[in-house]
C-alpha cells in the first residue's frame, strides 16, 4: 500500500469514528502543498464536508485530525490544520529512509506498478506513409506514442507497439508517376531509383522527390492527373510489370529506411498493419453495413452520415469504387483484434485528425461497439520550426532525419572541447539529440502545438532534455568519486534536518501512475525538472563525498536514489541517460 492509500484510510476511518459518511465525498484529494513547510500532503475534505454538515471546516478538520491522532501510523510525523480548514500531514524521517532504501534495493523498477497487470493495449502511432518521407510530424507522434507505451508498461499492462502505413493510395500513384517522369526526363537517373541488377546503389532521397514531382502535377497538369489516377487502379490490381516492380522496390526502400529511424529514435515496433491489407476488408464491411442503414449511398458515392450524430459527413467508398482512409481504419480496428486480441486500443495522431476520428469511431460503435467501447484516439499538436509550417507536397517537406542532424551538429559544436574519443563522443551527441527534441516535445501538454527552439531546446541549463542529461552525469560523476574513495552509500543518516530532495524522491511512483490514468507524459518531465532543480541545489549547498562529514554516506544514498529516478523516469520518456557529458 502506497502513501496515499494509508492517508487515504485515515481519513475514512477518522471519518467513520466521527460518524460522518466518507462515501458523500467522491474522491479524497491529496496534493503536494508547494511550500514543504505546510507538510508533504494536504487535504481539503473538511471544507468539502462542510455544506453537506452546515458547519465551520475548520472546526470538521480540527475532529478529524484528533481522530487521526489516536491511531498515527509509524509513516506519519504529526498531522495540522491550517488556514480555513486544510489539513496537512507531515511524513515521518524512518519513512524518508526507508523510501531510499526501497530506491537503491528496486533500482530500475522503482516507479512500476501493477495496477494495469493481465490486460493488453495496442498502441498505435508514428505510422509514416512509405513512399512519403519521415517528416518532423512523424517525429512528434512517434515522441509521444513511445512515451505513453513505456508510461503503460509502467502501470502493469503488456503493451503492442503498432505502426500501421499507407502503402497503397494516391500518395503511392505521385511517386510512381514522378519515378516514371524522371528517369524519362534522365534515364541514367534509373539506378538511384531501382539499383544495378544485383539491387545495389538505391538513393533513398530520390523517392520524396518523386512524390513532391508527381504531387505538383497531379494538382496543376491534368493529363498528369489522369495518368496517375489510371496508375492508382494499377496499384490495386497489380497487372502492370513496370508499376509492380516500382512499387516494390519503393516500398521496401522507405520501410528499411524507417527502421533506420525507428532505432536512432529507441523505438522498435511489434506489429506492422497496411492499407494494402485493410482495403478489400473495410470494403467488405461497409458494403455489408450499408444494407444495414449505416452507411448510405450519394452521388455513387458509399457514405456515412456524420450530420445524424452531430459530426460531419464522410465518404467510405468513392464514386470510382475504390476504398477511403475512412473504410480502412474501419477494417483495421477488427483486424488488429483478430491478430492481438487486445483490452485497450489507443491510437495516436496530430490533432488535425481530430474531427476525422471522432466520425470514424461512431461508425465502428455502430459497427462493432464491443471494438469502440475499447478504443482511445489521442491527439496531438503541430512540431514546427521557426520558419513555418512544412509541405510535402511542395517539396519542402521537413525531414526527422535533417531536423536530428541538424540538433547533432549543434550539440557537437558544443561538445567540441570534452575530453572524449571521437566514437564515444558521436554515440553521447546522438543521446543529447534525442534528448533535447524529445524532452521539448513531451514537457508540453500533448494536445499544444511546438515551435522547436533550437537555442533552449539544447541549452544545459534550464527546461530542457540535456539539463536532465547533465543532472544526471554528474549524479554519476560523484558516485563513482564516492567509490573511488570507498564511501559507500548508506540509508541510515545520521540526525539532520530533511533535506528537500528526500520530499521530492518519493512522489515518482504517483507521478507514474497519474501520467498512465491521464496519458500524459508531461507529468513526468515537469517532475524530473523539479527533481533535477532540487538536486542540483542539493549538491551545491555542500560536499556530497567527504570522509570527514559523518552524514555523507546518507548524501551519497540519496545521490544514488536521484540517479536511479532520474534514469527511470527519462526512460518512460524514451531519452537515453549518458553517465559521461
Amino acid at each position: 500500500m502506497n502513501i496515499k492509500d494509508i492517508l487515504e484510510n485515515l481519513i475514512i476511518t477518522s471519518l467513520l469514528d466521527l460518524q460522518i459518511d466518507p462515501f458523500v465525498v467522491p474522491n479524497i484529494n491529496l496534493e503536494h502543498p508547494e511550500e514543504f513547510s505546510h507538510g508533504d500532503f494536504s487535504s481539503n475534505i473538511a471544507m468539502i464536508l462542510s455544506k453537506s454538515l452546515s458547519k465551520n471546516p475548520r472546526e470538521i478538520a480540527q475532529n478529524i485530525v484528533i481522530e487521526i491522532n489516536k491511531k498515527l501510523p509509524d509513516e506519519i510525523q504529526k498531522v495540522e490544520v491550517a488556514g480555513s480548514g486544510f489539513i496537512n500531514f507531515y511524513l515521518s524521517d524512518s519513512f524518508f529512509e526507508n523510501k531510499t532504501k526501497q530506491i537503491l534495493l528496486e533500482k530500475e523498477y522503482f516507479g512500476k506498478n501493477k495496477k494495469l497487470d493481465n490486460q493488453k493495449t495496442i498502441i498505435e502511432y508514428t505510422d509514416p506513409n512509405p513512399f512519403k518521407e519521415f517528416h518532423i510530424g512523424h517525429l512528434m507522434t512517434n515522441a509521444v506514442g513511445e512515451s505513453i507505451s513505456r508510461i503503460i508498461e509502467s502501470n502493469g499492462a503488456e503493451v503492442i507497439r503498432a505502426c500501421y502505413q499507407g502503402d497503397v493510395g494516391l500518395h503511392v500513384a505521385k511517386t510512381i508517376w514522378g519515378v516514371k517522369k524522371m528517369i524519362e526526363e534522365d534515364p541514367a537517373i534509373k539506378k538511384g531509383f531501382l539499383g544495378n541488377m544485383f539491387g545495389f546503389g538505391k538513393d533513398d532521397t530520390l523517392w520524396g522527390k518523386a512524390y513532391a514531382y508527381g504531387a505538383a502535377n497531379y494538382e496543376e497538369n491534368e493529363i498528369a492527373k489522369k495518368e496517375i489516377m489510371e496508375i492508382n487502379i494499377k496499384v490495386y490490381s497489380k497487372d502492370d510489370t513496370e508499376v509492380n516492380k516500382i512499387y516494390k522496390v519503393g516500398r521496401k526502400v522507405s520501410l528499411d529506411k524507417f527502421e533506420k529511424i525507428y532505432k536512432v529514435l529507441g523505438t522498435k515496433f511489434n506489429e506492422y498493419f497496411f492499407e494494402s491489407q485493410t482495403t478489400d476488408f473495410g470494403k467488405k464491411v461497409v458494403e455489408e453495413n450499408l444494407e444495414k442503414g449505416v452507411f448510405e449511398k450519394s452521388e455513387g458515392a458509399v457514405i456515412f452520415r456524420g450530420e445524424n450524430y452531430g459530426l460531419h459527413t464522410r465518404v467510405f467508398i468513392s464514386s470510382e469504387g475504390l476504398t477511403t482512409y475512412e473504410a480502412k481504419d474501419l477494417g483495421l480496428a477488427k483486424i488488429k483484434y483478430d491478430r492481438c486480441p487486445y483490452d485497450k486500443s489507443i491510437i495516436i495522431t496530430a490533432n488535425e485528425q481530430s474531427e476525422y476520428f471522432k466520425v470514424l469511431l461512431k461508425a465502428l460503435e455502430l459497427i462493432y461497439p464491443d471494438l469502440a467501447e475499447k478504443t482511445k484516439h489521442i491527439s496531438h499538436g503541430m512540431l514546427r520550426l521557426p520558419s513555418g509550417k512544412m509541405s510535402s507536397r511542395t517539396g519542402k517537406v521537413i525531414t526527422g532525419e535533417f531536423l536530428l542532424g541538424e540538433i547533432k551538429n549543434l550539440v557537437l559544436e558544443k561538445m567540441k572541447d570534452r575530453e572524449m574519443g571521437e566514437k564515444e563522443k558521436d554515440e553521447v551527441s546522438n543521446m543529447i539529440s534525442v534528448g533535447a527534441l524529445k524532452y521539448s516535445i513531451l514537457k508540453q501538454t500533448t494536445g499544444k502545438d511546438i515551435i522547436f527552439d533550437f537555442d533552449k531546446s539544447l541549452s544545459f541549463e534550464g527546461d530542457s532534455g540535456p539539463y536532465l542529461q547533465y543532472s544526471y552525469a554528474r549524479a554519476k560523476s560523484i558516485l563513482k568519486k564516492a567509490k573511488e574513495e570507498n564511501l559507500k552509500a548508506d540509508c541510515n543518516k545520521i540526525k539532520t534536518e530533511l533535506t528537500e530532495l528526500e520530499k521530492k524522491l518519493y512522489q515518482f511512483p504517483e507521478i507514474v501512475e497519474r501520467a498512465g490514468d491521464e496519458y500524459l507524459p508531461h507529468h513526468i518531465a515537469t517532475y524530473l525538472i523539479e527533481l533535477s532543480s532540487t538536486f542540483n541545489s542539493f549538491y551545491a549547498k555542500g560536499k556530497i563525498v567527504d570522509k570527514d562529514d559523518a552524514n555523507s554516506p546518507y548524501k551519497v544514498a540519496l545521490t544514488e536514489a536521484f540517479s536511479i529516478i532520474l534514469k527511470n523516469g527519462l526512460n518512460l520518456l524514451g531519452i537515453s541517460a549518458p553517465e559521461k557529458m
